[in-house]
């Protein structure tokens, strides 16, 4: 049975209502780190069945209930999560390892603030970085996406673009 699926990133302490509604109806919502306070959890664990990793701006306790990197299977579809993991061709080169030996059809990272969907063909897996969806830093949009795994497959990946302010 497929999953819709909402992910986000960077919120640095800050959770939009607005994020709430667009991830209405997702199975699960994935938050790549920089949560920035465990409040954005909490909320994000109200509603949704939630899966993270936390980034370089989270302290305790983010750190004690999500790991640095995330590895699962749903729907057919491995995924490798993290916050710092670069784009294909620039992968951080501590990701790049855990890459090769997983063989993900699915990464997901944050970190950059910019948001990005690149395949990769040599690693033959999708790149996606949902930007930043707190209202901290030097993006000029605050963004994150949703989509469908479905039996092996992944599509209808949506964006959404919010003011910063």
């Amino acid at each position: 049975m497929a999953v819709k699926i909402g992910l986000l990133s960077d919120t640095h302490g800050w959770l939009d209502e607005k994020l709430l509604e667009f991830f209405e109806g997702c199975g699960e919502v994935w938050h790549c780190g920089d949560w920035g306070d465990v409040k954005v959890s909490d909320a994000l664990v109200k509603h949704f069945q939630v899966r993270g990793v936390y980034g370089n701006i989270d302290g305790m306790p983010l750190k004690y209930m999500y790991p640095e990197i995330e590895t699962f299977e749903l729907e057919k579809i491995k995924v490798v999560m993290t916050h710092i993991g670069g784009y294909p061709g620039h992968y951080e080169r501590g990701i790049l390892p855990v890459l090769e030996s997983e063989h993900p059809k699915l990464f997901v990272c944050g970190h950059s603030h910019i948001a990005k969907v690149m395949y990769d063909k040599k690693l033959d897996l999708l790149h996606i970085n949902p930007g930043a969806a707190g209202r901290y830093g030097f993006h000029k949009v605050r963004t994150a996406v949703r989509f469908l795994l479905d039996n092996g497959d992944i599509k209808n990946l949506e964006l959404i673009e919010l003011n910063k302010s």
